[in-house]
């Protein structure tokens, strides 16, 4: 399935501006045991790659030079000792793709078998590319830190971004009672799935109440609030950092956290392939279409960058390779 020597990608080594982002000619990399490589049909776009493109790549950490990516989806190109076969469709994510070693904006990427999943999914390549990261740590977020059942009342804070969206069509479809916010007035209206759509002015608490789940998508920058906006015996998990405030500057537990509310947050590092079937079985027995704001071609993903910085398209942005 190796169709040549050499690969389109793009490659950083230092902080790099949406609009400075060009493809380069690289060559394909070789199979080594542990590791397969994939033929990249598509891949998502997400906040982590935008962080380390803008900032995070001057990290001592981070390998450069790196090519960004934190999944894809696509077919095996070659499976080196692995049991998957040439031609299988997986899915791929995390475990340090784009930052350890390189990632999926690329024509073909080199993954560690361990984070490598097989789909049976007849969904097209470009909403395909929308679940393997959003969805994963969407059910994560609900399901293994929230427990999240029918009976909830769930507060989406932060609910216009493709995470946000992931986890309301995740919820309705479950039954809960979701309530979701954004801080732009004119976004409003796209929160028209949630039985509430609330303007999100910084301070809920006073004006929110019988929540008993709460996902922060904002981060630290709102979790006070968030925290006295549930129900005693309610439960927050952090899952995001949309506000731009990484952590909580002199973290104080007893003070910080109301009695009877429970935190807890979702780091998206461990898939497996159990979790990522019982996602791909959740979406076809409730019939749900991952959702998608913009789908662009390789060649022009200078431009969904630039898209992505600025924040003109509502939800998933997708890029297809061919």
């Amino acid at each position: 399935m190796i169709s040549s020597k050499t690969m389109k990608a793009v490659v950083l080594t230092s902080p790099t501006a949406a609009d400075e982002i060009i493809l380069t000619d690289i060559p394909v990399p070789k199979v080594r045991p542990g590791w397969v490589l994939v033929k990249v049909r598509a891949f998502g776009l997400n906040h982590s790659e935008q962080i380390l493109r803008l900032k995070e790549i001057s990290a001592k950490y981070i390998q450069k030079p790196i090519i960004p990516g934190i999944e894809c989806v696509g077919e095996i190109a070659d499976s080196s000792d692995s049991q998957f076969r040439c031609g299988q469709k997986v899915v791929a994510l995390m475990g340090g793709m784009g930052r350890s070693f390189n990632g999926s904006y690329a024509e073909y990427a080199l993954l560690p078998t361990s984070h490598v999943f097989a789909v049976t999914s007849q969904l097209p390549w470009e909403q395909l590319a929308a679940v393997p990261e959003t969805y994963y740590t969407a059910w994560g977020s609900l399901f293994e830190c929230l427990n999240l059942t029918s009976g909830d009342t769930l507060l989406i804070r932060g609910g216009t971004c493709a995470l946000g969206y992931a986890s309301l069509q995740l919820a309705k479809a479950l039954g809960c009672k979701v309530i979701a916010t954004t801080h732009k007035k004119e976004k409003l209206p796209l929160l028209s799935a949630a039985d509430h759509a609330v303007l999100d002015t910084g301070e809920l608490s006073n004006g929110i109440s019988g929540i008993t789940k709460a996902l922060e998508l904002v981060g630290p920058k709102t979790l006070y609030d968030t925290l006295h906006c549930v129900n005693k015996g309610g439960v927050v998990c952090s899952t995001g950092i949309l506000g731009g405030v990484f952590s909580v500057r002199d973290f104080d537990p007893i003070r910080y956290i109301p009695n009877g509310v429970y935190l807890t947050g979702f780091y998206s590092n461990s898939p497996s392939q159990d979790i990522i079937d019982k996602i791909f079985n959740f979406l076809s027995v409730h019939d749900l279409i991952p959702c998608i704001g913009g789908i662009f071609k390789f060649e022009d993903i200078k431009e969904a960058c630039k898209a992505f910085d600025k924040g003109t398209i509502n939800g998933k942005i997708v890029i297809k390779t061919e």
